[in-house]
């Protein structure tokens, strides 16, 4: 089974960047029945989805983030991350990484509450 753990600074300034690492245990990054993402829920708010990374190392984003967004990964440690520059209060929100297979999410982290505050 798939387990995946987020980890990461709970408070940004505003301005900064901020940086989250998901470790994922259980089977590769690098096999290719997975892709891996990571997903956000503001307080009060729904999910939404922030980008992907594949097998192959591609990446995609959300439009509406991309501009700020990048995934990456270290295949040596079996772990991706996500970085989201120009941060604001607008940012803070509980960051899940997650696995993808057809289409779904079926394995998520725990979460991590990350808050962008002075």
């Amino acid at each position: 089974q798939v387990q995946l753990q987020e980890s990461g600074p709970g408070l940004v300034k505003p301005s900064q960047t901020l940086s989250l690492t998901c470790t994922v245990s259980g089977d590769s990054i690098t096999t290719n029945y997975y892709a891996w993402s990571w997903i956000r829920q503001p307080p009060g708010k729904g999910l939404e989805w922030m980008g992907v990374i594949t097998e192959d190392g591609s990446t995609d984003y959300s439009p509406s983030l991309k501009s700020r967004t990048s995934i990456s990964r270290d295949t040596s440690k079996n772990q991706f991350s996500l970085q989201l520059s120009s941060v604001t209060p607008e940012d803070t929100a509980v960051y899940y990484c997650t696995s993808v297979r057809g289409g779904g999410f079926d394995y998520w982290g725990q979460g991590t509450q990350v808050t962008v505050s002075s």
